[in-house]
């Protein structure tokens, strides 16, 4: 029998169609950045478009060479959003780095990644100096983010020191050159294979070191489409999308790609999170899809209700846009927050992932078969973590390895797997307690699936505690507090929290005769590298910690004594 063979083309997925797409479509629509200052920069997409151009073009002037790392050390703006896709174009994998993260850490991350270049705000200079001693950058290209001209200077090897160049110089030049070239003479994007990688994200180290995530052209570009997707983001070209999710983390959940990819309106929040000040700018920028953690929705239905209110001081002053829908992820949404919003005509929608399955892995969609149901099923439905996106597949694994039925009551770990869901980890293969044996990513979250195929979160395999979106290990926390001269032994658990959905509370037995206080722990933490908002809400003294029959820490013991 002849064989028959695919008449489709061997186009390889990229970015950079993604990218020239937008350019050749899109040139009038529209990117808007909130500046520190409050107030707001504008530029066409078509502006954006040179612009990233002009930077992969002057990355490669620096010397990038195909698979070299580039560190991002930046808010939410355009020129973030020139980074994403500048970058790659340049053949070079962008690095998110957590602005959020301890400055040790961020000095071993960029470390272990081998971060050559790294593109920071001017505002965050102090944040680097403080982790610049831990890794040499070659050349750091500070992006003015704040207005002020920026201090160039000459690498200095006798003190270690990177050159520094001015981002806005570094782009006027390229682009200079760029329009000045010849015909066949201008920028080339340098050639690859859809598998070659483009960003990568470290894990937050619950376990141990941070991991890193590397993600291909291929990933990235199925992610997009999948995200976009009606029963997912449903973003159009007519939308106007404010993303709240910072941009170094989890690549904003895929979000600037998406966006890119259809033209919409982007309105990039910067360092303003404060729900007064969110709540101002979708004043002045009405958004129809917002995306954003837990902590930030709930904080802003209380301010806006607040503010219904005849005698508030701020009565009338927000309106909550017409058209709004929300994306909210990163922690459990309370099915509290999704009717408030509700009562106000904005659909929440949660989902579920990881840094590892780039990340939307579910989402809580409103399914065909709950048309009629009621009010209350629909709310039910919405608070679970949702329904497996296309392309991702999911399994429940019980203790004894055996597959789990999808009924609703039958938990087991949650794993999955798919193509835009990472196999392995940077430098760090793929071990055992973080994928099966037969190659699916096992999440550490212990989950039910019912009939519709809805997941739920119950619990977690490991001890973690996630606090505003962002995880803190509870054994870090421990061994550092163990380090106290006046503490015999600590355990940390995670205790339910309205705004932050969890926050970490410390059990703490003391040695005979010793004592010591919440704000000397503190103290302690501080200078072990713990950032302020990791640290314990509270402290409860113990006689010792509960031990397993192995001689383990017995933390559900603990949560028994300490629910809240």
């Amino acid at each position: 029998m002849d064989e028959i063979r695919t008449t489709m083309m061997p186009v390889p997925l990229s970015l950079n169609r993604l990218l020239e797409h937008a350019g050749r479509l899109f040139p009038e629509r529209e990117i808007v950045s909130r500046l520190p200052d409050k107030s707001l920069r504008r530029h066409s997409y078509g502006q954006w478009y040179a612009r990233t151009r002009a930077l992969a073009a002057a990355l490669q002037k620096l010397g990038l060479r195909r698979g070299d790392r580039v560190a991002t050390l930046c808010w939410k703006h355009h020129a973030h959003l020139e980074a994403y896709f500048g970058i790659p174009a340049a053949g070079g994998v962008m690095h998110t780095l957590n602005l959020r993260l301890a400055p040790d850490d961020l000095g071993w991350i960029a470390h272990h990644a081998k971060d050559r270049f790294l593109i920071v705000d001017d505002t965050l200079l102090p944040l680097y100096e403080r982790f610049a001693s831990l890794h040499r950058f070659e050349r750091v290209l500070v992006f003015p983010f704040s207005g002020a001209p920026v201090a160039e200077r000459e690498a200095d090897e006798a003190q270690g020191l990177a050159a520094i160049d001015d981002y806005e110089r570094l782009l006027s030049q390229a682009g200079a050159a760029l329009a000045g070239a010849k015909e066949g003479e201008g920028f080339a994007y340098v050639a690859h294979d859809e598998n070659d990688p483009v960003a990568m994200c470290y894990t937050s180290g619950t376990t141990g070191r941070p991991k890193g995530v590397v993600y291909s052209h291929r990933s990235t570009v199925l992610h997009s489409l999948v995200g976009a997707l009606p029963d997912a983001t449903a973003v159009r070209n007519t939308d106007v999308v404010m993303p709240v999710t910072p941009m170094f983390h989890a690549n904003s959940w895929g979000m600037p790609y998406i966006a890119v990819m259809v033209g919409a309106k982007l309105v990039f929040p910067g360092p303003h999170l404060l729900p007064e000040d969110l709540s101002d700018l979708m004043q002045q920028q009405p958004p129809t899809l917002a995306l954003g953690v837990p902590t930030i929705w709930l904080a802003m239905v209380q301010l806006y209700e607040a503010a219904q209110q005849p005698n508030s001081p701020h009565h009338g002053r927000w309106t909550l846009p017409a058209r709004l829908r929300s994306m909210v992820g990163g922690a459990a949404v309370p099915e509290s927050l999704i009717r408030a919003f509700d009562r106000h005509g904005v659909w929440i929608m949660q989902g579920w992932g990881m840094t590892e399955t780039s990340p939307v892995g579910t989402l809580s969609y409103p399914r065909a078969e709950l048309q009629g149901a009621s009010a209350d099923e629909r709310y039910r439905r919405a608070a679970m973590a949702g329904v497996p996106v296309p392309l991702v597949d999911l399994r429940i694994r019980g203790e004894a390895g055996q597959d789990q039925p999808w009924d609703g009551s039958s938990v087991g770990e949650l794993q999955v797997r798919g193509p835009f869901i990472t196999g392995g980890y940077h430098e760090a293969g793929a071990p055992p307690d973080k994928f099966s044996a037969d190659g699916w990513l096992r999440t550490g979250d212990v989950a039910s699936v019912d009939t519709l195929g809805y997941m739920r979160i119950s619990d977690r395999t490991k001890d973690l505690i996630k606090s505003g979106g962002e995880w803190i290990s509870s054994v870090d926390l421990e061994n550092a507090l163990m380090a106290h001269p006046a503490v015999a032994e600590a355990a940390g658990i995670a205790i339910p929290d309205e705004k932050w959905s969890e926050r970490p509370l410390a059990c703490v037995a003391f040695k005979p005769g010793q004592q010591a206080t919440p704000e000397e722990m503190n103290a302690l933490l501080l200078t072990k590298g713990f950032a302020k908002w990791q640290l314990p809400e509270r402290y409860e003294a113990i006689e010792a910690v509960p031990r397993t029959s192995t001689g383990k820490f017995y933390k559900l013991r603990l949560r028994e004594l300490f629910p809240r």
